[in-house]
């Protein structure tokens, strides 16, 4: 045994450490950026029931944007996902019909935003209703919000507007089943 051993060996070693010390760091560095974007940014979450149907079905996995709604403002159509105003621990997704200040009414299934017909071409004839709501204001910071499936929704006809408050996602993108992969529409 020469010095070539002793020099060696010692030498394996610090490169086993330095190569797992990277890969830790590199899981470290992995983790902390999942983390942020899904505290902050991205949410994955899954939908449960069948209001959003055809849109979205039920256990369908999607992406909700939490940070969205900071840079721009909640628009009619927008698919979002809230705390339910009558029990804060739930959380439900619908889609945005009305905004503040817009006159609402609901004749025989037939939604009206401020007098003009809604043209919904996301809700399919076999998922309309012919459940009325009487014309009613918006008010200041709240949202009028509709499942798709009209009959079987739990919605703004059941529990009043939103406030914006309780608006916490936008619904973006779908993830699975994969034949569902894609933007929210």
């Amino acid at each position: 045994m020469g010095p070539a051993d002793a020099v060696s060996s010692p030498g394996s070693h610090p490169r086993l450490r330095t190569g797992f010390g990277v890969w830790v760091r590199d899981l470290m560095i992995s983790l902390g950026i999942s983390a942020f974007i899904i505290i902050f940014l991205y949410q994955p979450v899954k939908v449960e029931g069948t209001s959003m149907m055809p849109s979205l079905e039920d256990q369908e996995r999607i992406f909700v944007n939490k940070f969205v709604y900071r840079l721009e403002p909640i628009e009619r159509g927008d698919v979002v996902v809230f705390r339910y105003p009558r029990d804060p621990s739930k959380s439900y997704i619908k889609r945005v019909i009305g905004m503040e200040g817009d006159r609402i009414r609901i004749d025989g299934g037939q939604v009206y935003v401020n007098g003009e017909a809604l043209d919904e071409d996301y809700v399919p004839p076999a998922y309309t209703d012919a459940r009325s709501y009487p014309d009613t204001e918006v008010a200041p910071h709240c949202y009028f919000v509709l499942g798709d499936h009209r009959s079987m929704s739990n919605d703004s006809r059941d529990f009043g507007p939103v406030n914006q408050s309780y608006i916490y996602g936008k619904a973006v993108f779908g993830y699975w089943p994969m034949d569902k992969l894609g933007r929210v529409r």
